[in-house]
């Protein structure tokens, strides 16, 4: 596939992107104050392009805690439509380079089916329980913080022969000081997993694994054979942190079976059942208590219904009609 600059800057991939970009946000004030004007917006965004004038906005900072405090770095929303318009032609070709079994911020992907994968892998690996099933569970430290910039560049420059986009994206990618890539970018989605598609493949080819999962920082592999994934664990990390200049958490290498239970994505699992951690569950009940939005409690019971969680739901289902009874 050829990457072409004139269909990235182009006044319907801008329009595209325009509508993609705000839905849920027309009530925003700077949306509100960018779409006054629209046409002019987006005719002088497309100018700037088209004539490499474009220089990119800077960023707004401010903190979350969600599970863990987190700084994001918000662009400007002239800044942000153009992440989704470079995103809207970027990402269906990089997505066919993607693993299968990456499940991070991709389409028909997601938390659900990747706790589902980890199901289905346990099994197979276990010979339906009946052999011996060791994971090894590790994430990286620091992950969006610590990607490195120019590392970032080469492998996009291995994809792409477009100059014109490559500089373009080294504008929105160096646009970020002095390393790292920003959480608030649609793009820092897209460049993460291109970024680990290098250690996808190193796994998957090179250290011939075939039971290995991966979202976003987080990754498990399965084995009948301990040592085996001893001795992984030490190459990984050699590639990682010669290769992308990054580093697993030291204290959250993990190397156990399903008897224990093993925590992956805000679940404990077991062999034939999985139970939510008990961060996540306080962390919601938290939300639930704040938020007493309808909306929230079906999107909690949604995420519930993944799992063993009957009592939690039960009790959910409760403070919900309990709610509603005192507001009658």
């Amino acid at each position: 596939m050829v990457h072409k600059f004139e269909d990235l800057i182009s006044i319907d991939n801008l329009l595209f992107a325009w509508q993609e970009f705000v839905k849920g946000k027309r009530s925003k004030k700077d949306v509100l104050v960018f779409s006054y004007n629209l046409m002019d917006n987006i005719f002088g965004l497309h100018h700037d392009l088209a004539n490499h004038t474009y220089k990119y906005g800077g960023y707004q900072q401010f903190k979350v805690s969600d599970p863990k405090p987190r700084t994001i770095h918000k662009a400007s929303v002239r800044d942000r439509l153009l992440h989704r318009a470079v995103y809207r032609i970027l990402y269906p070709f990089f997505d066919k380079t993607f693993i299968a079994d990456s499940f991070s911020c991709r389409n028909n992907k997601g938390t659900h089916k990747a706790i589902n994968r980890f199901r289905d892998f346990a099994k197979k690996v276990s010979k339906n329980n009946t052999k011996q099933c060791w994971i090894l569970k590790c994430d990286i430290k620091k992950f969006f913080a610590s990607i490195d910039q120019d590392i970032l560049i080469n492998i996009l420059e291995k994809h792409m022969q477009d100059k014109n986009t490559l500089n373009l994206l080294k504008e929105i990618i160096f646009s970020f000081k002095p390393c790292g890539l920003p959480l608030g970018n649609l793009t820092s989605q897209l460049f993460v997993n291109i970024y680990l598609n290098k250690f996808d493949q190193f796994v998957k080819h090179q250290l011939k694994t075939k039971h290995y999962i991966r979202y976003a920082d987080d990754f498990a592999i399965f084995s009948q054979n301990k040592s085996e994934l001893e001795i992984k664990v030490i190459v990984i990390q050699d590639f990682l942190q010669n290769k992308l200049k990054l580093n697993l958490h030291q204290d959250k290498i993990y190397i156990k079976t399903l008897v224990l239970g093993v925590d992956f994505l805000g679940w404990v699992n077991f062999f034939n059942h999985r139970v939510i951690r008990t961060k996540t569950k306080k962390r919601m009940w938290h939300k639930l208590l704040k938020s007493r939005k309808i909306e929230t409690f079906s999107s909690y019971l949604g995420l519930l219904s993944h799992g063993n969680a009957e009592k939690i739901k039960a009790k959910i289902q409760s403070f919900i009609f309990g709610g509603i009874c005192d507001r009658i």
